[in-house]
């Protein structure tokens, strides 16, 4: 499974931002992970197949997440973003629902709210 994200860069407090992730095929759940120095990994998003999604609460109401099956690519939607979001973002597949530590991971791109 290959994945490439996309859409990161350098955005100024309070505007927005939207990530894509084109992958070769979908898992059950697509997750976005994001982890900034000195900080552990975090769930921020998954949407599973039948769309249904999940936020962390760090972002909920801001972030929004959805799929694309025709461009086979999944959207990160971020809105009034702040300097905590401030991290880089992979694109991860979930087999389950629990388990994207397990999953493939995408390069990952960076986004900077300064």
């Amino acid at each position: 499974v290959q994945l490439v994200e996309s859409g990161g860069g350098l955005v100024q407090p309070g505007t927005s931002a939207r990530l894509s992730c084109v992958a070769s095929e979908f898992s059950l759940y697509m997750v976005w992970v994001r982890q900034a120095p000195g900080k552990e990994r975090e769930g921020v998003a998954s949407i599973a197949n039948d769309g249904t999604t999940s936020y962390a609460d760090s972002v909920k109401g801001r972030f929004t997440s959805s799929r694309d099956y025709d461009k086979n690519t999944v959207y990160l939607q971020m809105n009034n973003l702040n300097a905590e979001d401030t991290s880089l973002y992979y694109c991860v597949t979930d087999r389950d629902g629990a388990s994207w530590s397990l999953g493939y991971w995408g390069q990952g791109t960076q986004v900077t709210v300064s």
